[in-house]
């Protein structure tokens, strides 16, 4: 059974920044392209980056240039570095793969992005 365990969110004012990370338990994640979603009040789930095998990353216009996704295949766990945060930003983040069949979702953690 697979199992992501998403952590690092928090209360950070605009500007601010935070890194987030996902663990992944029961599978190799490595062969897998990885993404970091966020789902805010009253919207969709949506892909704000994802990471390839090999490293190559792809973002979300309304992320380009403030959020970084990286990798640790050794440590099965993906990473979301999100700078110059905005009010926003503010959602549930979780990790995935970037499949049409997903894995479990895990619990998320809470971004919330205030004065």
């Amino acid at each position: 059974q697979v199992q992501l365990v998403e952590s690092g969110g928090g209360l950070v004012q605009p500007g601010g920044s935070l890194s987030l990370s996902c663990a992944a338990s029961g599978v190799i994640f490595s062969p897998y392209y990885m993404g970091w979603y966020r789902q805010a009040p009253g919207k969709q789930r949506e892909l704000v980056a994802d990471i390839a095998s090999g490293g190559s990353t792809n973002y979300a216009n309304s992320v380009k240039g403030r959020f970084i996704i990286s990798r640790d295949n050794a440590k099965n766990t993906v990473y979301l570095q999100m700078n110059s945060l905005k009010p926003e930003d503010t959602a549930v983040y979780y990790c995935n793969r970037v499949t049409l069949l997903k894995w479990p979702w895990g619990q998320g953690t809470q971004v919330t992005v205030s004065s």
